[in-house]
C-alpha cells in the first residue's frame, strides 16, 4: 500500500526564500523556508493525502525522520547525543515543560544524521580539525592577545583535552574580549592553506557579529559538497550547515545541544558532556557513477538510497516502512497492487508493507528505510 505524503515548510530564520520554491517549480512566498519534515515525529508529522497525518498511520514508531533542508544562512553550531545520553538527559529534564526554553532534550532518542547535497554547492562545518592545522590557521590572524590566548589553550595537553578546554572557554562568557579580537583579525587575514576556511568564517561573522560560535567555527573542518555528495554525522560530532539545499535523514529525534550562531538556549556544560573532541576530517561520500547510490553508513535507524531515473523503470527492494522522496523531474512509484502513484517534486510516497517498489519516469528520487 502506498500513501502520498507532504508537509508545510518550517520557517526557521536561517531558511531560504528561494531554494525549496525553485526545487518545486513554484513562486517564492518571500518567507524563509528551512525544512520540510517527512516523518511521524510529534514535532511535525507529515500530512497524508486524504486528511490524516503519518503518526496516525504508524503510531509514532517510524525510526527515522527524512527532511528537505534549505539553508541561506548558517544553522547553529550543534551536537547530538548518543542514545544513552539522550535517555539520561530526557530523564533529568522530566519536570520541565515541553516548551521550556531551558530544555535540552525533546525526546529520549539519539540523532545520527546523513545529508546529501541537492544544490551544486553545499557548505558545512563538520568535526574538529587536528590542533596542528588550527595553529597554522591562527598564524594568519596575527598576534593579538586574543589569538595568543586561544593558541596557548590549544597548545596544552592532548588534542582532545585542548579542544574541549578551548570550546568551553570560548562559550563560557568569560572570553568575549578575546573573541572580539580574534573576529577583528579575520578582516585582513589570508592563508594559502586556509583561504577558503577564512572566507567562510568571515561570512559567518558578518551574519553573527561578536558571537563566540564564530571562533568555534575556526576550530572546525570546512566542507563543500557537490550535488549527490554526502556526509554522515555521528553522535557527539560538532557540526553546522552553512548554505545550500539537501536531503537529510536522521534518527527520529529533535535533540540538539547548541554551541553558537543562535539566539536560542546554549547549555555549555551539557554541550561539553555530549561533545566528542576527537579531531578528524569528516569523509565525503561520493555518488555512484550509475543510477543507484547507497550511502555506506551503519546505523539501525535508517538507510538512504539515491536513484537517478532516465526513462527505464527500476525495481527497488525495500524493507520495513519506506519512503520515496521525489527531488527532480517526474517520478512515479508502483507497489504490489500494480497502481502507479505520481510523486510530485517535494513530496513523498510512503510504502507501508511493500517488499519492493517500481520507480518510473525521468528524474531523481531518494528511498529512505530502516537501516541494518
Amino acid at each position: 500500500m502506498l500513501l502520498s505524503l507532504s508537509n508545510e515548510p518550517r520557517d526557521y530564520a536561517w531558511g531560504s526564500t528561494s531554494l525549496l520554491a525553485d526545487l518545486e517549480g513554484r513562486e517564492s512566498t518571500g518567507v524563509a523556508e528551512a525544512e520540510v519534515w517527512f516523518g511521524d515525529h510529534a514535532g511535525d508529522p507529515a500530512d497524508v493525502a486524504g486528511g490524516s497525518t503519518l503518526d496516525a498511520v504508524t503510531g509514532g514508531t517510524l525510526p527515522y525522520l527524512l527532511k528537505l533542508l534549505a539553508a541561506a544562512d548558517p544553522l547553529s553550531i550543534q551536537v547530538h547525543p548518543t542514545i544513552t545520553q539522550a535517555r539520561d538527559g530526557w530523564d533529568k529534564e522530566r519536570d520541565l515543560a515541553a516548551d521550556d526554553p531551558a530544555r535540552n532534550y525533546r525526546d529520549a532518542n539519539h540523532k545520527p544524521e546523513l545529508i546529501v547535497a541537492l544544490s551544486d554547492r553545499f557548505e558545512a562545518l563538520g568535526g574538529l580539525r587536528p590542533v596542528a592545522g588550527t595553529l597554522r590557521l591562527l598564524d594568519a590572524l596575527g598576534a593579538s592577545s586574543g589569538v595568543r590566548a586561544l593558541r596557548s589553550r590549544l597548545e596544552c595537553g592532548s588534542d582532545e583535552d585542548a579542544l574541549r578546554d578551548a570550546v568551553g572557554w570560548l562559550l563560557s562568557g568569560d572570553a568575549q574580549r578575546e573573541v572580539d579580537e580574534i573576529i577583528a583579525a579575520l578582516a585582513g587575514a589570508s592563508s594559502d592553506e586556509f583561504d577558503a576556511e577564512l572566507e567562510a568564517v568571515r561570512a559567518i561573522a558578518g551574519r553573527y557579529p561578536g558571537d563566540p560560535g564564530v571562533v568555534v567555527a575556526l576550530l572546525m573542518n570546512y566542507l563543500v559538497l557537490g550535488r549527490g555528495e554526502a556526509i554522515f554525522l555521528r553522535a557527539g560530532l560538532l557540526h553546522a550547515y552553512i548554505s545550500g539545499l539537501g536531503v537529510e535523514i536522521m534518527a527520529a529525534s529533535d535533540n540538539v545541544l547548541r554551541g553558537g550562531l543562535t539566539p536560542k538556549h546554549i547549555d555549555v556544560p551539557e554541550l561539553l558532556s555530549v561533545l566528542d573532541t576527537t579531531p578528524a576530517q569528516v569523509p565525503v561520500l561520493a555518488p555512484a557513477a550509475d543510477a543507484v547510490t547507497d550511502y555506506p553508513i551503519e546505523v539501525p535507524d535508517f538507510a538512504l538510497r539515491r536513484v537517478v531515473l532516465e526513462g527505464t523503470p527500476l525495481s527497488m527492494e525495500v524493507s520495513g516502512p519506506a519512503m520515496v522522496l521525489s527531488t527532480g523531474g517526474e517520478v512515479s512509484v508502483t507497489g504490489a497492487d500494480g497502481v502507479a502513484l505520481a510523486v510530485p517534486v517535494g513530496t513523498a510516497a510512503f510504502a507501508i508493507d511493500e517488499t519492493s517498489v517500481l520507480l518510473s519516469g525521468v528524474g531523481e528520487a531518494f528511498i529512505a528505510q530502516p537501516g541494518s
